[in-house]
């Protein structure tokens, strides 16, 4: 399908490869997530016929421009290649690796660093379930290099006294080595200083009792105000300007933890819900609104009172037959709101009618098992939705009541876990799953006549990048101030990275 906006990509750039390698070579293994025709794959097999020796082993990534260099390496080393073919048949050579490919017992994958602009990765300790970007004021559109930017996430520690809410400011994210002479104009130093520092991560913390499930920023006059939804059944609200003051020096940061030994409390709580819960979102046009939803199937309402106080709606809002598992308000209408479910089921809300009759749209079926995320589109009058079944669906609003998606993805193999609509672009969107992948996808790509022909059956044209190193992977988020820059969580920790594809 083609979006009203009109861009088209050429399909030609849009078949995605992987490089194998055998491991008893010693090669970390990479994945080439840049998407290429796959008649251009064929090509790059055959002229890949190099041999790295064994004393060469300590290279980490793959490197494509020896061919030339090593052909007479090649020659000799033939017999010598051929003995350490693995039993699959694979080669010490790299290979185009497709997803859903089998890799060998010697075989893993290395990332292929040509395919990202940018790429960091960071530790919390405890594994963070969810997080959000705190907007700031260093600017719209940073693309330059060294890159800077605001996260909080909530843990999901051992003990429940172990858990903290983390406010972290992430600087020096620079470019993959290739591209930091030509991208020299952003925050802070000049490229040649950008090639002799490291990433760096400083946090300020937050007591928390309890894993959290889901949290949410927003910005509350001058305050930026987080939401958590707790796995002890609980809302809180919290003003983290003490945690993000703390984060401006060293100095500033030392005295924050020097002083952090008094209780830090939240500036509200409900716990009016009758159980833990994940569904929770901030209105983006009402400041302070904010949307609840539990395991036990109701959603709650919260508008803002005068003197940091909060008015809680006890009428839920009622609907789902089983547990809410996400929310969105709409981007432009001040009282609608969608909802997804255990009960397989999408809703569209109107918080003008009285709780009990607010539903106004349904899709029943909108999975054919849980539907666990839904992203709204601020460009378009689009819905998305990922489901257990592993399916990504895009809803026409306009055509809501048909009960068809206008476009449906099935390349996950595993639940959906996070979907999020690019902030800048109507037609691009990412998801995450439960298969450890991470998809970029372009809804104006179109696949034409005999390109068509040559791409990979089982790839579809409107996928541009597949991600992959993380263990289980939770949450992801577009940073709305730096185009094309995505941030996932996982159980193994955070990726930071830019494709070539958006």
């Amino acid at each position: 399908m083609t979006l009203s906006s009109g861009k088209v990509r050429e399909s030609s750039d849009l078949n995605i490869f992987w490089m194998k390698r055998d491991a008893s070579k010693s090669l970390k293994l990479s994945y080439h997530s840049q998407l290429q025709m796959a008649s251009d794959v064929e090509a790059m097999e055959a002229d890949r016929e190099e041999d790295v020796n064994e004393e060469e082993q300590d290279e980490e990534f793959v490197d494509d421009d020896d061919d030339d260099e090593e052909e007479e390496d090649d020659e000799e080393e033939e017999d010598e290649g051929n003995e350490k073919k693995s039993p699959e048949g694979s080669s010490c050579d790299p290979r185009v690796f497709l997803p859903g490919d089998p890799l060998a017992v010697d075989e893993t994958l290395e990332r292929d660093e040509s395919a990202y602009v940018m790429y960091h990765q960071a530790q919390t300790g405890a594994p963070c379930l969810s997080f959000d970007v705190i907007r700031d004021p260093l600017g719209e559109d940073r693309t330059g290099f060294p890159m800077t930017m605001f996260l909080v996430a909530g843990t999901q520690a051992d003990s429940a006294h172990a858990n903290r809410i983390m406010v972290f400011k992430m600087s020096n994210l620079n470019p993959q080595q290739k591209d930091a002479e030509e991208e020299s104009d952003g925050e802070g130093s000049d490229s040649d200083d950008c090639e002799d520092k490291k990433a760096q991560m400083d946090t300020a913390l937050v007591p928390h009792y309890g894993g959290i499930n889901r949290i949410r920023v927003t910005q509350f006059g001058e305050v930026a105000l987080a939401a958590t939804w707790s796995e002890k059944g609980r809302v809180d609200l919290w003003d983290l300007s003490p945690q993000l003051g703390a984060l401006k020096s060293a100095k500033a940061l030392a005295d924050f933890v020097r002083k952090e030994q008094a209780r830090v409390c939240p500036v509200y709580t409900f716990i009016g819900h009758l159980t833990e819960g994940f569904a929770l979102d901030w209105s983006p046009t009402v400041p302070g609104r904010l949307l609840s939803g539990d395991c036990k199937k109701n959603i709650h309402l919260w508008n803002p009172l005068e003197g940091g106080d909060w008015l809680v709606d006890q009428r839920p809002y009622v609907g789902h037959s089983q547990s809410v598992e996400d929310i969105q308000w709409s981007p432009n209408e001040a009282s609608v709101f969608s909802s997804c479910s255990v009960d397989a089921s999408v809703r569209i809300w109107d918080t003008r009618a009285p709780p009990g009759r607010a539903c106004m749209l349904v899709v029943e079926k909108a999975h054919s098992a849980d539907v666990n995320v839904i992203s709204w589109n601020r460009m378009e009058p689009f819905l998305l939705s990922g489901g257990d079944d592993g399916l990504l669906k895009v809803w026409d609003l306009r055509r809501f009541k048909s009960g068809e998606p206008v476009a449906s993805f099935k390349q996950h193999s595993a639940p959906i876990t996070s979907v999020e609509w690019h902030p800048g672009d109507g037609s691009v969107f990412a998801a995450s799953g439960a298969d450890n992948l991470v998809t970029q996808w372009d809804l104006a790509v179109e696949a034409e006549g005999a390109e068509a022909e040559g791409l990979h059956q089982n790839l579809p044209p409107q996928l541009l990048f597949l991600h992959q190193g993380q263990t289980d992977v939770k949450e992801l988020h577009w940073h709305p101030q730096c185009p094309g820059v995505l941030i996932s969580t996982a159980l193994s920790g955070f990726d930071v990275f830019r494709t070539i594809s958006v």
